[in-house]
């Protein structure tokens, strides 16, 4: 922490910033490291009459990363001046004989993951009144786009990314994004279109793109109720319109309905690729206490299935551990329940489970409907006091059967401790 202060001081006194503006700085900077240990083993099943079985029987590796998150506050005045960075390290602990490639570590040209990697990302930033401007390596959640922390370390992109707050309950931003460092990869590269699966989305002159950009935000309507839209366009591949919205309705003691319905309409840009999808999802939850039931449906329709970055997270509520039903014509439904033991005197242990089906997935012409099916399992406790306080244990167990892809049985393990260090 000596060092970060005086690098700090240095910087500051190099752009010639007052006491004043340097306190301020430095005063509201969060930095924090995260260990993260992960364990994956994903085992293929057997394929069936069509489906040939895979060529590699289960991925299983086991690794260490650390994540170093520092986000500064701003100097003092009427334009602000800060930076953010997010250091990250990985390093092999178990992986071979043929078990590599479950997203943790980088691959070795020999078919192997790399011992370790690491990376730097790092941002400047600059706030005139409640708007922020950041250029640099920076991590998205939104409509759009969301960034992949689902492995050992997360997915970072290259962008100028503006946020805007002027307006009560309004929340407005956009970027132009230029390149993606993947979550198993050192190297940053040019934007891919996600086109697997039975989804339909065909491309040429290759799947990639030079930029990504999109604008939108959202509006706080209510105390209940808030509204999102999204304008985003892949460059020459597609252009989507995302609009969501959510609800929570209090119904008493402990109780409340949430819906979140989400809508997106996506076509291709160009003549690089033949996307058209329209893709409708709602979830609703109701919350009694501890527990937590919920119901959920997404219907794709169009040419072809959703249209999203490759890598990231998609805005779809059937989005879950393994797969997204968002093939082609797909309707799929889910059935969840959560229970935060708290309710019951447990604080920091938590459990969900979910069962999820879809069905009249196109497969061709002269062939059946595809189906599959997925469930979920995750228990997580994160320890509350004492000389463990923060340390969270979390299993994540999944299942996928389908009559058009591979059926996997999966479990992941991740022991995760967070350290403020300032």
């Amino acid at each position: 922490m000596r060092k970060t202060s005086l690098a700090l001081a240095v910087a500051a006194s190099t752009l010639g910033l007052s006491q004043v503006a340097f306190a301020d700085l430095v005063g509201d900077t969060k930095v924090s490291l995260e260990a993260r240990n992960f364990y994956f083993n994903r085992d293929f099943r057997q394929g069936n009459s069509d489906t040939p079985a895979p060529s590699q029987s289960k991925q299983d590796e086991w690794a260490q990363g650390f994540i170093l998150r520092m986000n500064s506050g701003f100097t003092e005045g009427t334009v602000g001046f800060g930076a953010d960075a997010i250091g990250m390290f990985g390093f092999k602990l178990d992986s071979g004989d043929g078990t590599a490639g479950s997203g943790l570590l980088v691959p070795d040209r020999s078919g192997g993951s790399q011992d370790n990697y690491s990376d730097l990302a790092v941002a400047a930033k600059v706030k005139v009144s409640n708007s922020t401007l950041r250029v640099g390596q920076m991590q998205f959640k939104n409509a759009a786009i969301a960034s992949s922390d689902g492995r050992l370390l997360p997915q970072v992109f290259e962008a100028g990314h503006l946020v805007s707050q002027e307006i009560d309950g309004l929340m407005l931003e956009a970027a132009h994004v230029r390149e993606v460092n993947h979550r198993n990869s050192g190297d940053y590269e040019d934007i891919a279109i996600t086109s697997g699966g039975r989804r339909g989305i065909t491309t040429s002159g290759g799947a990639t793109a030079d930029s990504f950009d999109f604008v939108g935000g959202t509006y706080k309507l209510t105390k209940d109720l808030t509204a999102g839209y999204y304008y985003s366009n892949l460059d020459e591949l597609y252009k989507q319109h995302s609009f969501s919205a959510v609800h929570v309705l209090p119904l008493g003691d402990k109780q409340s309905l949430k819906t979140d319905v989400r809508f997106a309409r996506s076509t291709d840009d160009g003549n690089r690729s033949n996307v058209d999808n329209k893709a409708f999802g709602a979830m609703v939850t109701y919350s009694l206490d501890g527990h937590a039931f919920g119901l959920g449906y997404q219907k794709m329709s169009g040419d072809t299935g959703f249209a999203y970055i490759n890598g990231t997270d998609p805005f779809l509520v059937n989005y879950v551990q393994i797969s997204d039903f968002a093939n082609k014509d797909e309707k799929s439904y889910q059935a969840r329940y959560d229970f935060n033991f708290a309710s019951i005197g447990i604080p920091g242990l938590t459990f969900m489970t979910r069962y999820l089906t879809g069905d009249n997935v196109d497969r061709g012409r002269g062939v059946s409907e595809g189906r599959e099916w997925e469930r979920n399992t995750e228990l997580m406790y994160v320890f509350q006091e004492g000389a463990l306080k923060n340390l969270g244990v979390r299993w994540r167990n999944a299942t996928v059967r389908s009559n058009f892809a591979n059926d996997i049985d999966e479990n992941r393990l991740i022991v995760s401790y967070t350290l403020p260090l300032m």
